[in-house]
């Protein structure tokens, strides 16, 4: 017999099945109709099992967030695998050179020194290799070449170039003879600073501006174009018909979250993770604690800010419930009016950022319309995994 989540310890990180393979068929669909391809962000599940069920639903390859999720997915035998960041440093290199040896992997570049690294760490692989095959020279039928994406900045001014010169830094990454211009790629992450959801197209308006741009001024330079990509969950739905992109990475579609309802890219019924927790004091008459603090919840706000999101989560059913402050493992909820809430009432608490929650569980309790628990989904490739050297 299944077990019923009242029967849960919490705090305890709830994910209702039927939600989440909505929300993934959904964004597949829009991909299908319009004949992109779904390369999903990986950093907001950090579930091998969920990438299994994005690529059984159709998604073609995945972002990554970062090497440890690349690797994780490589072992796992996925093939198309993209790390969404500049890499610098002789270890992270030789790792992305390890993982171009293994399986159909593209990195992101903005600036010649990471480059440089890149093209070093391929050469130093190609020649360890040939050093142990005992030959003394590279198999020349298959050395390794670093595939990437020309970071494209729209507005974020996180990473990346100027739209305009990416023909001028593409020509200036021709000196590497390891690497492979692959196509472009941008992220209209400050987004999430939007508190008015009517403009939330303008945002990817800029995305779409900025990659049309670049793809234009690298085309008239003579560069070939495989891959034009972009993706964040609240201007995927505009921007998933344009005719110059061809890969979309959301991710946080897969759960939402308190902001993707403030900025109406998500209903709460479209919200599939949740944190499950139980009242435990009642200190005053318009303040009660509940047994999930930041570890549980975070104490994100928006990674830009947003006025839309009150307090540190929506608690499911409680409007009258505000959580206005968190300790590591307990949560204040404030009272605006009157509440029918007690002492060892159980309350489901949408996050303010789903991929924050997320980070700090190792396993996902798998639900039914009905509450009963279904199946435990392990966060399999969270946390800091260096290798030693």
């Amino acid at each position: 017999m299944m077990q019923h989540i009242q029967n849960l310890e919490t705090p305890a990180i709830l994910v209702r099945q039927d939600i989440l393979t909505q929300n993934m068929q959904k964004y597949q669909s829009e991909c299908d109709k319009y004949g992109k391809k779904l390369w999903p962000m990986v950093k907001t599940h950090k579930a091998s099992a969920f990438c299994k069920m994005q690529q059984e639903i159709g998604a073609d390859g995945f972002l990554c967030g970062t090497l440890d999720e690349c690797e994780a997915l490589c072992e796992k035998g996925f093939q198309n695998i993209m790390y969404a960041y500049p890499a610098a440093g002789t270890i992270s290199c030789s790792r992305i050179a390890k993982l171009a040896s293994k399986c159909n992997f593209y990195v992101r570049l903005d600036s010649i020194e990471s480059a440089g690294m890149l093209d070093e760490a391929a050469a130093r692989f190609n020649a360890n290799t040939a050093a142990a095959d005992g030959t003394g020279s590279p198999d020349v039928s298959a050395p390794v070449t670093i595939s990437y994406t020309l970071i494209i900045d729209c507005g974020l001014h996180r990473f990346g170039i100027a739209p305009e010169n990416a023909a001028v830094f593409a020509d200036q990454l021709k000196q590497f003879e390891h690497l492979r211009f692959a196509g472009i790629s941008t992220h209209s992450g400050h987004v999430y600073g939007e508190a008015d959801p009517d403009k939330i197209a303008i945002y990817a308006q800029d995305e779409q501006n900025a990659l049309h741009t670049a793809a234009a001024v690298l085309e008239k330079a003579g560069y070939e174009i495989q891959l034009v990509t972009t993706g964040a969950t609240p201007t995927f739905r505009y921007a998933v018909a344009d005719p110059c992109i061809n890969i979309y990475h959301p991710g946080n579609y897969v759960f939402h979250d308190a902001i993707q309802i403030g900025n109406r890219t998500a209903t709460e019924e479209e919200c599939a993770l949740s944190v499950y927790a139980t009242v435990i004091a009642h200190p005053a008459g318009d303040l009660f604690i509940c047994d999930a603090g930041a570890k549980c919840l975070g104490l994100d706000q928006g990674a830009h800010g947003n006025a839309s999101v009150k307090g540190y989560g929506y608690v499911i059913g409680h409007p009258e419930l505000t959580v206005c402050g968190l300790s590591e493992e307990v949560g204040k909820l404030h009272v605006d009016g009157i509440t029918d809430l007690k002492i060892g009432d159980r309350i489901r608490i949408i996050p303010n950022h789903a991929c924050s929650s997320a980070n700090l569980t190792d396993y996902y309790i798998m639900v039914n319309e009905q509450d009963q628990v279904t199946e435990w989904i392990p966060v399999d490739i969270r946390g800091n995994k260096t290798r030693k050297i």
